[in-house]
């Protein structure tokens, strides 16, 4: 009897485990940090919840709990290098080790013209989305060296395949930034069998509008962009969290063994009209 590749694949390929695994996730308190943190510990990691909102990630660290998760909180301003090193310090002191870093956590910041933007909002998403992921790698990297791990950067399809988001020149170049320092660093820390990878959503159910600031100059730069039905041509409607949380996790975990200095898009082809 001819065995379906699907039942194939289901028999062969084991559920992504965990087990003895301590992950460190920045933006943990909300939107796809939270649902990743989540299905981290699901698989068995011991998870490091960073936020600066930490009533938010106390909520995320009390539901790990309910399903006999571990996880801790480190409330953290990932644009501060002290602050930062704290954080993986107190992580490295709870468990010994540091296996995963999912650096997720960002702002959309300011957007308007460039001819608008003050050199304060251009630092200040920067900082916090290009500068916050390399102080979290630059951190962490004495921890994985021992016996190496997964970095994972959530970058953008902004500033990597779509460029159409008038204002936005700060993010974009946050998250093209993102991806350079993933492709530069896969290839330093292979040597340390570290796999760095980078994964850029499109659009996703989460709370970044939260910190979106939008100029009233924005008119006088926008280009007219117009979509067939529906922005995402798979789904016709954005991403969950839970979904871009399963491709971490598959990231995070030794199915993708031989994957490193690779963005992968996850915006059900909506980059592509």
């Amino acid at each position: 009897m001819v065995t379906s590749t699907l039942e194939h694949n289901v028999k062969q390929n084991p559920q992504i485990e965990l087990k003895d695994q301590v992950a460190f996730v920045t933006g943990a308190g909300s939107g796809i940090g939270r649902a990743a943190a989540i299905r981290l510990a699901q698989a068995g990691a011991k998870v490091a919840l960073v936020d600066l909102k930490e009533g938010r990630a106390e909520e995320v660290k009390k539901q790990i709990q309910d399903f006999d998760g571990e996880a801790i909180v480190c409330d953290t301003d990932l644009s501060n290098v002290n602050r930062v090193e704290e954080a993986i310090q107190q992580t490295a002191k709870q468990w010994g080790r540091i296996d995963i870093v999912f650096a997720n956590a960002g702002i959309n910041g300011t957007v308007a013209p460039i001819e608008d933007l003050t050199l304060e909002q251009w630092e200040h998403t920067l900082s916090t989305n290009l500068t916050g992921t390399f102080l979290t790698l630059k951190c962490a990297l004495p921890y994985m060296k021992q016996q190496g791990g997964s970095v994972i950067f959530t970058s953008s399809i902004n500033g990597n395949r779509k460029y159409s988001g008038f204002g936005m020149s700060a993010y974009s170049v946050s998250k093209a930034g993102q991806v350079a320092l993933m492709k530069m660093a896969a290839l330093e820390l292979a040597r340390y069998r570290i796999r760095v990878n980078a994964i850029c959503p499109g659009a996703i159910q989460t709370h970044i509008g939260e910190n979106t600031f939008k100029s009233p100059e924005l008119d006088k730069i926008k280009i007219p962009v117009k979509y067939p039905e529906g922005s995402q041509p798979l789904e016709h409607g954005p991403g969950s969290p839970e979904q871009v949380a399963d491709l971490v996790a598959f990231l995070a975990s030794p199915l993708s063994s031989h994957i490193t200095g690779t963005e992968i898009y996850i915006d059900g082809a909506e980059s592509l009209l």
